[in-house]
């Protein structure tokens, strides 16, 4: 049994500095494309949400310890990541709007969000049970950079990391939060296990934070559309599909397992590594995937709430059913119309065409189906509480799966 580091998690920047050099960030790493899963679309320079002017991300992550499960000890395999739809100088509104395809998760400040049609300050995901502190460090930051409200109801969204993680020890803190909203930046996203997706698990391997982005015209004007996913969904793999095909039955989907038996599972929901292939325990979890849209089209809230609707096709193309468990929560905003959000004075603004959103339906289709598979090829294998193991997607065996569809011209 590997021994068990005590230490808490004070200093941001080497907590991180740690992370990163246990599980190397995926930055110039292979992504879903170099692994030949072929995708349709055009995606933007970087394939990342950052491709939509304006728009920042940063990440905190948090990794310490192994062993046997000690609440508010750890292990600790967890995290948080902050979107800034523009930029964390700016502190003015977007409009939005959000689709829940099954509820069993949450997305705070939605009932304001539906009833307004915009989102103030910074989006942030973390895991289930760290909402509370990721809400309210929100709140606080917004106070301090003077946002123009009386009172605030930030978003926030959630996917559970509690197979790998001591999620009950709330081990995120104010000072986490910080560091990822003021170390938000444009370009390269890292993504896989980090940020709020550290501790989490995506169609039968280990998942994360991905992202990816489309380019659309409409007659002489060009828009991109970006989308980033906390992706936790289908612990299992089942029905998996990659590239338009079946392959659940040709990778090791699923194979989570303990990696020593002298430490007693506090969750039984997955064997020892010695019996892998055993009978799993009933669970009530089966994780969740919280989706981020954001484009520089000028789509009103209705048309952004149209739009979230379509990352449930993308769930689809990846053989999801979204199960009764899973907290399937998606989010789109426009970075169009600065200056033109005022609540007080009349406003004229640009409305996108709604015979043209066809084109924006697909591109968020495509962007997300990519960025759920770019989480995976950009996660590493990880062990967590009580020995948990999750195996990252096996990229030779995915490179070789398809060569050969390839050459059989499938």
């Amino acid at each position: 049994m590997m021994g068990y580091h005590k230490q808490r998690i004070i200093n941001c920047t080497a907590l991180f500095l740690t992370a990163l050099l246990a599980h190397p960030m995926s930055l110039g790493a292979e992504r879903a494309r170099d692994l030949g899963i072929p995708f349709s679309g055009q995606p933007g320079p970087l394939n990342s949400i950052t491709d939509v002017e304006g728009v920042t991300v940063g990440h905190v992550t948090l990794i310490s310890g192994d062993g046997a499960l000690r609440r508010g000890e750890g292990p600790i395999r967890t995290g948080v990541t902050v979107i800034h739809p523009r930029g964390r100088a700016s502190t003015d509104g977007v409009f939005a709007g959000w689709f829940t395809l099954n509820a069993s998760g949450e997305m705070t400040g939605t009932t304001w969000l539906q009833e307004r049609g915009i989102v103030d300050g910074p989006i942030a995901i973390t895991n289930t049970h760290s909402v509370g502190v990721v809400r309210d460090s929100l709140v606080a930051w917004m106070v301090d950079r003077g946002w123009p409200a009386d009172w605030h109801a930030p978003v926030v969204a959630e996917t559970y990391d509690g197979a790998l993680s001591d999620i009950d020890g709330q081990h995120i803190t104010e000072a986490h939060v910080f560091e990822a909203l003021n170390g938000a930046t444009v370009g390269p996203v890292a993504e896989g296990s980090l940020g709020g997706g550290t501790g989490m698990i995506c169609n039968g391997f280990k998942g994360g934070i991905g992202t990816a982005s489309r380019v659309f015209t409409l007659g002489d004007q060009s828009f991109t559309l970006g989308a980033l996913v906390q992706c936790n969904y289908n612990w299992d793999g089942d029905e998996l599909r990659l590239g338009g095909q079946r392959v659940a039955e040709q990778l090791p989907v699923g194979r989570h397992c303990h990696v020593d038996r002298k430490i007693t599972r506090s969750k039984n929901w997955y064997p020892y590594c010695d019996e892998w292939n055993a009978a799993r325990a009933p669970r009530t979890r089966d994780g969740s995937i919280i989706v981020i849209l954001a484009t520089d089209a000028p789509l009103l809230p209705h048309q952004l709430t149209r739009l979230a609707k379509r990352p449930s096709l993308a769930l689809g193309r990846l053989g999801a059913t979204s199960t009764d468990g899973s907290g399937d929560i998606f989010l789109a905003f426009s970075t169009s119309q600065r200056g033109k959000l005022s609540e007080s004075e009349l406003q004229d603004v640009t409305m996108f065409p709604n015979y043209a959103l066809t084109i924006a339906f697909k591109a968020a289709i495509e962007a997300t189906e990519e960025a759920i598979v770019n989480a995976m090829s950009g996660a590493d294998t990880m062990i967590g509480v009580d020995g948990f193991k999750v195996e990252a997607l096996p990229h030779n065996e995915v490179k070789a799966l398809f060569k050969s569809t390839e050459a059989s011209g499938f």
